[in-house]
């Protein structure tokens, strides 16, 4: 299929996807005028790396995690490397969770600070 077939059936722009196939996560072969024709299994690839994005993964460690899943396409294996990006994935998340959390904190205190100084003015004024 071509690029603009495969960009109205996942609905992510030629751009994007020729992005993937610079970065590495996408192949297709090259038709004698040099348009890129794209297998049918390009829909699901396009599809993983989408969700990967969502997941908040960069391109090469999507690329990684593909090598991965690669090295056993007919029967799933444990992949050492793959765990070891999810983890490291969700140390960051949990960092960024954490620091979310201070900064909520933080936030909320100098509302209440701020809540606090507007009473003890009315009380003051009346």
């Amino acid at each position: 299929m071509k690029i603009r077939e495969l960009s109205r059936l996942t609905n992510v722009s030629s751009r994007a996807i020729r992005h993937y196939e610079e970065k590495g996560l996408l192949t297709a072969d090259r038709l004698d005028n040099n348009y890129r024709e794209f297998s049918e299994t390009a829909v699901e690839r396009v599809q993983s790396i989408q969700l990967y994005l969502k997941l908040g993964f960069t391109t090469d460690e999507i690329r990684s995690l593909f090598q991965c899943d690669a090295a056993a396409p007919d029967d799933y294996e444990y992949c050492e490397e793959m765990q070891e990006i999810y983890e490291e994935k969700l140390r960051k998340v949990n960092s960024q969770i954490d620091s979310m959390l201070q900064l909520k904190r933080l936030l909320e205190r100098q509302i209440a600070l701020t809540v606090a100084s507007k009473k003890q003015e009315l009380r003051i004024s009346i």
